[in-house]
């Protein structure tokens, strides 16, 4: 199964995955449950509809197959119950919604922006701009963002290549990078930030972001140019690549007198949301008058 996404249907979260070899999508059945019957609970009322599709005969529930997808409550993950668009259909025909059509609608679209994807990957880009300008990121932030997403992606395209195993390790190897530079674990880079779940990335600033860019490019043309073999090896690549950028951190903070690593989260750095949220509070505040 390909990487995980959060899609939007009317701003409430669903999430699917993408499957590589099938070239398809499998979406949550108890998020869109939840989102087309407007209930508090969606796992209790798609437990009660399986229990009657199976009492009718019906194989659907049984072409269903399980996942392990991030719950949004607690971060963990848990086997859900997921469905291919085609299975979503015929389970939308059997909830009585006044959505079901414009959710009919959103999944042919979401399928057709997959393949679209695939074609042309530029695609992908003009999506995650459209994401982060909604969220109200400035248009320079956001440009920032979309290089060091780039530059991720070509360093764990490479630790891939150099037998490092995707997750535990990718998160140990970041870790080291991480603390080679700020001098903190994601953990406590987190904790300064006030953040829980949030993605620290999202939460960085312009500056953040290009040092934690260039830690991560350091790493990745070490590891090109010495090719380290084992975890063991790469952890101390990572390392050497998280002091390059810890070294141009120090030097800005020589030369500007500040520190660089600020405790502001993306609330707070990014002045395009302020001015949201204050326009929002005064439109509330002249309906009160």
């Amino acid at each position: 199964m390909g990487k995980e996404n959060i899609q939007y249907f009317e701003d409430q979260p669903i999430r699917a995955a993408w499957d590589e070899e099938k070239e398809e999508w499998y979406f949550s059945v108890v998020d869109i449950v939840q989102v087309l019957t407007e209930s508090a609970d969606g796992r209790k009322y798609w437990n009660k509809l399986k229990q009657r599709l199976t009492e009718e005969g019906s194989q659907l529930v049984t072409n269903c197959h399980q996942l392990r997808l991030k719950s949004q409550k607690d971060g963990k993950r848990y086997y859900t119950d997921v469905a291919n668009i085609e299975q979503l259909l015929r389970i939308i025909q059997s909830i009585p919604s006044k959505k079901a059509e414009p959710f009919k609608m959103w999944l042919a679209e979401v399928g057709r922006e997959r393949i679209e994807e695939t074609l042309d990957p530029e695609l992908i880009a003009e999506r995650l701009v459209s994401t982060y300008e909604r969220k109200g990121y400035t248009r320079e932030w956001i440009n920032q963002r979309l290089m060091a997403i780039s530059a991720r992606k070509e360093l764990t395209d490479t630790w891939k290549d150099h037998g490092i195993e995707q997750g535990r390790e990718f998160a140990i190897l970041t870790d080291e990078i991480t603390k080679a530079w700020s001098g903190m674990t994601t953990r406590q880079y987190k904790n300064l930030k006030g953040l829980k779940k949030e993605s620290l990335r999202d939460n960085m600033s312009t500056t953040e972001l290009v040092l934690n860019m260039l830690a991560e490019t350091a790493t990745r043309e070490i590891v090109n140019s010495e090719s380290p073999e084992g975890f063991d090896e790469n952890k101390r690549v990572a390392e050497r690549g998280g002091k390059i950028a810890g070294s141009a951190r120090r030097a800005i903070e020589e030369e500007t007198g500040k520190t660089v690593i600020t405790s502001k989260s993306a609330m707070q750095l990014n002045h395009v949301i302020t001015q949201m949220i204050e326009a929002s509070a005064n439109t509330v505040a002249e309906k009160k008058e």
